[in-house]
């Protein structure tokens, strides 16, 4: 007998946005339904694929419902998969524990919700499938759960159901966590398991143990191709699996080295061309992208000075690079200075004296400890949204007013280097 099934995990829907008000012509829509599309499109492959059931590994939900409609879109695709004969089988990860959620609706009866207090196994007896599995009952889940795990069931398919953090994943905390050996004990066909975001193969047979990573990128540190497994059965055994992209919205970083650059706008240029072939690559999606602008340019003071000018070029031309379905979220100029800083130092000009002068504050304590005072005032009247964010104003700490004091430099030499004449030799 053969047949197929869909592994899927981290479907966070409705996923609620953060931080996306600060960006100025932000895609807000685009990116709040983008887990339902996504979701609509696991749906939509299942029924295509004509897939026997799907499981969901976890973290179907993100939190705590805001209202009805989160569930009722569930059902409601749910309902879809009942109408075709398709069940689904999941469980709850530290996102949507038994205890986060509050709100409750009766769900189809072709969904089966596994038990968040001990572990327990659904058959499907027409296809020999025993699914075995244990959701979250609170957020924080610290024992390894595989360990009550039961045995393979004797003459069927075994699949293991499981959110963890398996042997620990940076950026992810630490939830269910178990060794690769405790998964391969309880001697399962295959290992569903959820909560890391990228997809991962932990072993490629006896059992497949892996990672489906998320359906859809939530923010530009769930970058790339996201989707589901589609895995194949035959004759009672895994004979295949493989990646199916779902996404809607794809999120992208890129770095663009204009060393070579002479002008603001050869930097423009550069960018629409990885722009260009980045939205090719990714089959017309829409693209929310980071710029990362590197490399030792002669035109470095001229973008620090006049970067807004160059961030909102950026952004006017990703617009028309992908009819309005490209978004630049953030764009980052990380250049350095072409000139000789230290041989501008030893030159007997007011400019050397300056740059000494800068030299001398950021060396002396009681010189940074005096401004921290003199800006204490400022600090307070800041709104929030300026002193917030990685990018925000702190004049707080002396870290922040030595990274500010080299900012100073290159606006100073900028003006004073362009009108003197002086410059890199």
């Amino acid at each position: 007998m053969s047949f197929t099934f869909i592994h899927a995990a981290d479907i966070h829907l409705d996923s609620p946005l953060r931080g996306l008000e600060k960006y100025e012509g932000a895609p807000v829509e685009r990116i709040r339904n983008a887990t339902r599309d996504a979701f609509r499109n696991l749906v939509d492959l299942a029924i295509d694929k004509k897939v026997s059931f799907l499981v969901i590994s976890g973290d179907l939900y993100d939190g705590d419902w805001k209202d009805y409609n989160t569930g009722l879109y569930f059902v409601s695709q749910m309902s879809r998969l009942q109408k075709e004969g398709i069940d689904v089988y999941l469980i709850r990860g530290n996102h949507d524990a038994a205890s986060l959620i509050t709100r409750e609706l009766k769900l189809p009866s072709n969904v089966v919700e596994f038990s968040v207090e001990q572990p327990a196994t659904e058959t499907i007896e027409e296809l020999k499938v025993a699914i075995h599995g244990q959701g979250f009952e609170s957020r924080s889940v610290t024992e390894n759960l595989v360990k009550a795990y039961p045995k393979r069931k004797e003459g069927y398919l075994n699949i293991g159901m499981l959110h963890t953090s398996a042997t620990g994943r940076e950026d992810h905390e630490n939830y269910a966590p178990c060794q690769i050996k405790d998964l391969q004990d309880k001697e399962y066909d295959y290992w569903a398991l959820g909560h890391i975001h990228l997809r991962e193969v932990l072993q490629k047979k006896d059992p497949v143990i892996l990672f489906p990573g998320n359906i859809q990128g939530r923010h530009v540190r769930e970058s790339g191709d996201k989707g589901c497994t589609l895995v194949r059965v035959n004759n009672g055994q895994i004979d295949s699996y493989e990646h199916h992209t779902l996404d809607v919205l794809r999120w992208e970083t890129f770095e663009v080295d204009v060393t070579d650059a002479e002008s603001t706008e050869e930097v423009i240029e550069q960018t629409r061309t990885r722009l260009e072939d980045s939205y090719q690559k990714n089959e017309g999606r829409f693209l929310a992208v980071r710029i990362r602008v590197q490399g030792a340019t002669n035109i470095h003071q001229k973008l620090i000075v006049e970067k807004d000018h160059v961030i909102n070029n950026l952004r006017s031309m990703a617009l028309e690079v992908g009819y309005g379905d490209v978004w630049i979220e953030k764009v980052k100029i990380e250049t350095t200075r072409l000139m000789n800083i230290n041989e501008l130092k030893e030159r007997h000009t007011p400019i050397a004296t300056i740059l000494e002068y800068f030299d001398t504050m950021v060396e002396d304590e009681d010189t940074l400890a005096f401004l921290l005072k003199e800006l204490k005032d400022l600090q307070n009247a800041l709104p929030f949204e300026v002193k917030s964010g990685d990018e925000g104003f702190d004049f707080t700490n002396t870290e922040l007013i030595t990274q500010k004091i080299d900012e100073v430099e290159d606006l100073l030499l900028h003006h004073l280097t362009r009108k003197t004449g002086v410059g890199s030799s």
